[in-house]
This record gives structure tokens, sequence and C-alpha cells, in this order.
């Protein structure tokens, strides 16, 4: 046994809410990693309805890792939403023409804040938003109804609005030794020998896993 195959867009038969989500993708600007799944009863293909203000002449991409877990109603909001906010009114005056496109702002007048990024085993709870170009660390978990307005180191907990740092999962060295071994990285065979370890928090168990 080698675990589920990333490329089975419905890997809990019987449970089509729960979907591997690269499969559902349809921009060139999302790019999701294997075994990512959504969970959302009303199906899995709705993702792409919570990546709003998405526009491609942005260019903005949204980059999520391997092995995440995306609960139902996670919002990401994109460079698109952003308005103007060098002069006297945020309105955007010139996207309704009849003579107040003259209004339009001039490259680099709009803030951008660049590719929203998702590193590898980030769990985002139920409706929690991620404003425009945060950076989520690996192994970090966003509570429920959180908003990320900044980035989050990893295998950190964070929570509220805005979202602050709870605590952090573990102490630096181990944080360190995690992300040096990648284990998300590793074939689906190897992940399945060292399962225990994985999930056990068996950190001797996976550098040796890793070395061999």
């Amino acid at each position: 046994m080698k675990g589920p195959s990333p490329d089975d867009r419905t890997p809990m038969k019987g449970f089509p809410q729960v979907g591997y989500l690269k499969h559902y993708i349809t921009s060139d600007h999302i790019v999701v990693g294997d075994y990512t799944y959504y969970d959302d009863p009303e199906g899995t293909e709705r993702f792409e309805s919570n990546v709003l203000y998405h526009f491609p002449f942005i260019g903005d991409k949204l980059v999520i890792g391997k092995f995440c877990a995306i609960a139902k109603g996670v919002t990401f909001i994109m460079n698109g939403a952003n308005h103007q906010v060098s002069g006297f009114s945020t309105y955007p005056f010139f996207i309704f023409g009849n003579g107040w496109e003259k209004a339009a702002p001039e490259e680099g007048d709009l803030p951008y804040k660049g590719d929203t990024e998702i590193g590898h085993d980030v769990w985002i709870g139920y409706e929690a938003i991620l404003m425009p170009g945060v950076k989520i660390g690996s192994g970090a978990i966003i509570a429920s109804k959180s908003v990320v307005v900044e980035d989050v180191p990893a295998y950190s907990v964070v929570g509220g609005n805005p979202a602050r740092v709870i605590k952090q999962r573990f102490d630096d060295a181990t944080i360190d030794a995690l992300l040096e071994i990648a284990w998300w990285d590793w074939s689906a065979e190897k992940i399945t020998g060292h399962l225990d370890a994985i999930v056990g928090g068996d950190l001797m168990a996976l550098r040796r896993a890793g070395q061999s």
C-alpha cells in the first residue's frame, strides 16, 4: 500500500464533499500541490468562487502547497480588491467611464502585495479570510473565522481579527528540523512507510527516515 492516489478527484469514496483540490482548478493563476483537499458539502468545485478579485491582468498568483486541509468557506482576497489610497477618495471613479476614466490610476498607484503563498501541511479553518499577498509558513494552523492580514510563521497557530500568533506548535529547533526534513516532498511509498513518525511526533525516527 502506498496511500491514496493524488490523481483521484474524490479520494474518500462515498464522501464527495472532500476533493483533491488541484483537479478542480481552472485558473492559470492558481497552483495547488498534491493531496491538498477542500472540504465543502456543496462541492469542491465551489473553491474558486471564494478566490475573490483575482483578475488575470493583475498577474498575482495563489500558490498552495501539498497536504493542506482547507475548510468550507475559506476566502482568499487577491490584489484586485485594492483601491488607490494616495488621494482624498478611495472611490474607483475610473471604472464607470463617462468622463471619469480620466481618473484612472497610473501604473504603481494601486497597492500590490504580490502572490499569496500557502506552504505545505497547512490547516485553514472554516471561513477564514486571507488578505492579498500573505505568506503562510508550512505546518501553520489558521483558526476558524480568522482574518489573516500579515505573514504567518511556520508551525504557528494564529487566530482572531486581525489574526495574531496564539502559540508556536513546537520549539525552534524542532521547527527548523521539520522544515529541513520536508517529509511532504517524499515519495508516497516513503510517506506511507513512516506515517507513525509523521503523525506521532517522533522527530528522531523522522530524521532517520529523511536520511535513508
